[in-house]
């Protein structure tokens, strides 16, 4: 049996996938942002952007680039990086390249304080994700999420 469109519908090992999948996608982020709050660290949206900006050249990204890097729109990350700037862990400055567009700069303090969180991060992550994948699935899993990645 075909879909109108001509595709092949689900297997009923295919659609547990999906949903398992599905579910993950919604219920990881949550648990890791619970207990990183819960240990008194940065909710999981500011810890992100800290750890891009620590990773990029100069620990400088240009707003537009720091929001795709964190799968976010430009004024969901501009929310998240005014919070980050009250408090001194991001600085945002003009773009010199254009002098229209603003950059956001990660703080000796915001380098400091991701520091401080990724350990709370580590061990949400272990917890709720690595724990669960053993030894040679690891790798596997690892090949298919990059291969579906690198299709987009």
């Amino acid at each position: 049996m075909t879909t109108q469109e001509g595709v092949q519908p689900m297997s009923a090992a295919e659609e547990a996938f999906v949903r398992a999948l599905s579910r993950v996608l919604q219920v990881l982020p949550r648990a890791v942002d619970q207990d990183m709050t819960r240990a008194g660290q940065l909710p999981l949206s500011e810890y992100m952007a800290l750890v891009h900006l620590s990773e990029a050249q100069d620990r400088l990204m240009r707003m537009s680039e720091l929001a795709a890097a964190c799968d976010l729109s430009l004024s969901g990350m501009t929310r998240i990086v005014a919070r980050l700037e009250q408090r001194g862990l991001v600085q945002r400055v003009r773009c010199e390249a254009d002098g229209r567009g603003a950059n956001a700069v990660l703080t000796e303090a915001g380098l400091q304080h991701l520091r401080e969180a990724w350990p709370a991060h580590l061990a949400s992550v272990r917890r709720h994700l690595l724990d669960h994948v053993e030894g040679e699935h690891l790798e596997t899993l690892t090949q298919v999420l990059q291969r579906m990645v690198t299709a987009y």
